[in-house]
């Protein structure tokens, strides 16, 4: 068994793969086995590696599974002590495994880890996606160290400790084979975007932590397969977020939040139609409604196993504040003004 393998999930990303493969081979090859698994793509992306890369691994699905499920497959393919999920428009630097490897060994409580995530558009900048690691507020709305909804801020070492955090980004996780498996892996139901919240959720639910090591770094285009403002990217967002709420709240709160949830969501839609005149996000939105009323008695089993079997009540790193009052009418907007980061 290998001690570390990195698997970078592609579809139709031969353009991604040309820019950003060779960092991870020359920078990982001495210490993890790289493989790419490849989502039935169309574009010529399996014969460039076999031509360009005959040493990554090369896994093959029959179809696009998406992120969730497509890495579900990939990983029950490979045998390592720990994956990483690495997106293929991604650069990473020279000995950027060595902190994350180093960490996940001496802290066995760690199920699952990310790097400082910086833009490659921007390399003085994090990067959208995950920053420095990321939180959620009570009512189940994602930010990062780094990063408040479209608020990205600069890296001037302000969050250079290494942090206990809710979730670590798909884009670059780290996760221990063992905990993957155990807790179910990535909810194939969500195809793309919250996946890795929820699964993180799970394991501080179950007892396990979640760490951002800064001490690594990696640069993230973002964007690459659903850009920012992509109707489909929307309705997937707040499908999936609604579902991991029903998921993984405690019992006590789930009512009061899903109605407070109830009311933002169509007024983020108003919103998105009355300012932006974003006739595409607002449709997604109600759709994403409908979606989550419709599919959530598929969840019913989910939420009554993680109910039964959680081991934590409350995890502090869910944030107790409500972000969006924190942004809009204290208009704090970097990580650091937020109360409950002190």
């Amino acid at each position: 068994m290998d001690k570390v393998a990195v698997v970078i999930l592609n579809w139709n990303g031969k353009k991604m793969l040309e820019h950003y493969l060779s960092s991870v081979l020359t920078c990982s090859a001495d210490e993890a086995v790289v493989y790419v698994a490849d989502n039935a793509s169309t574009d010529d992306s399996v014969a460039y590696l076999r031509s360009a890369f005959p040493e990554v691994r090369l896994i093959l699905l029959d179809r696009n599974w998406g992120f969730a499920e497509g890495y579900n497959k990939a990983l029950r393919q490979v045998e390592a002590e720990y994956f990483i999920l690495l997106n293929s428009d991604v650069e990473v630097t020279p000995h950027w495994l060595t902190p994350l490897v180093d960490f996940m060994d001496h802290h066995q409580e760690a199920a699952a880890c990310q790097p400082k995530l910086l833009s490659d558009t921007d390399r003085s900048a994090f990067e959208y996606a995950g920053a420095a690691g990321g939180f959620i507020d009570r009512l189940g709305y994602p930010f990062c160290r780094g990063r408040i909804f479209d608020v990205v801020e600069k890296d001037q070492g302000q969050y250079d400790a290494t942090c206990e955090v809710m979730w670590a980004t798909g884009a670059c996780l780290m996760v221990r084979a063992s905990d993957y498996f155990r807790y179910g892996g990535l909810d194939a139901r969500f195809f793309a975007h919250n996946e890795e919240i929820d699964l993180c959720w799970r394991f501080r639910l179950m007892g396990r932590k979640v760490f951002c090591v800064t001490d690594s770094k990696v640069y993230h285009l973002g964007g690459g397969t659903l850009p920012k403002g992509n109707p489909r990217k929307t309705f997937l967002n707040f499908r999936n977020n609604l579902t991991m709420l029903y998921k993984n709240l405690p019992e006590k709160e789930l009512h009061r939040v899903m109605v407070e949830r109830w009311f933002l969501d169509y007024l983020a839609a108003l919103q998105t139609l009355l300012l932006n005149r974003n006739w595409g996000d607002c449709k997604a939105i109600f759709q994403a409604r409908r979606a989550f009323r419709k599919w959530l008695p598929d969840f019913k089993a989910d939420r009554e196993r993680i109910q039964r079997e959680r081991l934590v009540e409350r995890v502090p790193q869910r944030m107790s504040l409500s972000l969006l009052w924190q942004y809009y009418a204290r208009r704090r907007r970097s990580f650091t003004e937020l109360p409950d980061s002190e």
